[in-house]
């Protein structure tokens, strides 16, 4: 009967029923607030730790900046003799890898007949001249004309000539050595006929060697003649050179400019074609020597080194003058540089870093 009477009360009160539901969810979120308001604050963002790298300090040395060439020997002379008289070789004086004098006589060509040529040019001669000397005299009495005498001018001209040109064959039927110098090549057998032109004997001069070798066009300006080179030659042998040759024009196919080196050779022992590295020296520059293990690579893979600015790295790309056994020479570095030589490998160009110099780095692990 209660719960009767209730319901009624409340059905003809509704708005005690939306009183209540307001109170409650505003109770409910006011509780929500408050959990809020009591919930522990978010933990800041750890920092990370600056890396540490080691740096040394290095200064620019006045050196003198080198190209490596590789080349051959050659002879420092090369005569393709041949023969200037047509005949039949009837002796051969020296056999092929001979050495030889200049002078020195390598084969001997059939004489034939000019011998009897160079008597009867002779004889010839003799009689052209006492025309001349004959004609000369009337002239100068007045008995003869100027035609005559000018004709017998030129008869002994002609009679001189051929006397000259005889004795020229009897001396070509020899074929002799223009230098001193080693037979390479020998083109006759005894026996052989040869015509005017055709091949005899290939002498090489092997008393002084050149080296052989080509330079690029970005350093050919810079070379100069008579400069000295140092030769090292496969067998480890090494010499000192005199550059003797730069060519003016470049190959073709390879844009390089020939140059020649001549090295000593006492008593022909180093022979042609054999592989030789010529050093030779460009231009002075200010360049710093570091160990290949400070070297490194940028995004785009250009060599160079990092170095420490402002407690940042900075990557400065450098040129490479020449390489020793220990060390390398740059340029590009400046004057001074704070090279990282230990920790470059964890670092980028544009990092801060903690960096301590070398000495501090040895005082720490003294301490430890």
């Amino acid at each position: 009967m209660a719960t009767t009477q209730s319901g009624s009360f409340l059905s003809r009160r509704p708005w005690l029923i939306s009183l209540v539901c307001v109170i409650a969810l505003s109770i409910w979120l006011g509780l929500g607030v408050l959990k809020a308001e009591e919930a522990p604050p978010q933990k800041k963002e750890q920092t990370i730790p600056l890396a540490r790298v080691v740096y040394q300090e290095f200064t620019a040395k006045n050196i003198e900046k080198k190209i490596d060439l590789y080349g051959r020997t050659a002879p420092d002379r090369t005569a393709k003799l041949g023969a200037e008289i047509a005949g039949k070789i009837i002796k051969l004086n020296v056999k092929k890898g001979d050495s030889v004098k200049a002078g020195q006589a390598i084969a001997q060509i059939d004489k034939g007949d000019l011998n009897i040529q160079l008597e009867r040019a002779q004889a010839m001669l003799n009689v052209r001249q006492q025309e001349f000397n004959a004609s000369k005299s009337l002239k100068s009495r007045g008995l003869q004309g100027e035609v005559a005498y000018s004709t017998a001018a030129a008869n002994l001209t002609e009679a001189k000539a051929m006397v000259s040109a005889a004795r020229l064959a009897l001396r070509n039927t020899t074929v002799t050595a223009p230098f001193t110098g080693i037979v390479d090549h020998l083109s006759i057998e005894l026996g052989d006929f040869v015509g005017i032109g055709d091949p005899v004997a290939t002498l090489i001069d092997l008393e002084t060697l050149v080296i052989e070798a080509d330079v690029s066009e970005r350093h050919i300006q810079k070379l100069t003649t008579n400069q000295s080179s140092k030769i090292r030659f496969i067998g480890g042998e090494e010499v000192t050179g005199t550059l003797r040759y730069i060519s003016r024009v470049s190959s073709v196919s390879t844009n390089t400019f020939p140059i020649e080196i001549a090295v000593p050779n006492p008593n022909q022992r180093i022979p042609a074609g054999v592989s030789a590295e010529v050093e030779l020296a460009l231009d002075q520059q200010m360049a710093i020597k570091i160990t290949p293990a400070m070297l490194a690579l940028d995004e785009t893979g250009n060599l160079g080194v990092k170095t420490l600015k402002n407690n940042r790295v900075d990557f400065v790309p450098i040129q490479l003058v020449k390489a020793e056994q220990d060390g390398v020479w740059l340029t590009g570095l400046g004057d001074t540089s704070d090279i990282i030589v230990l920790g470059q490998g964890f670092v980028r160009h544009g990092d801060e870093v903690d960096a301590i110099s070398v000495d501090e780095a040895n005082q720490i692990a003294e301490q430890q």
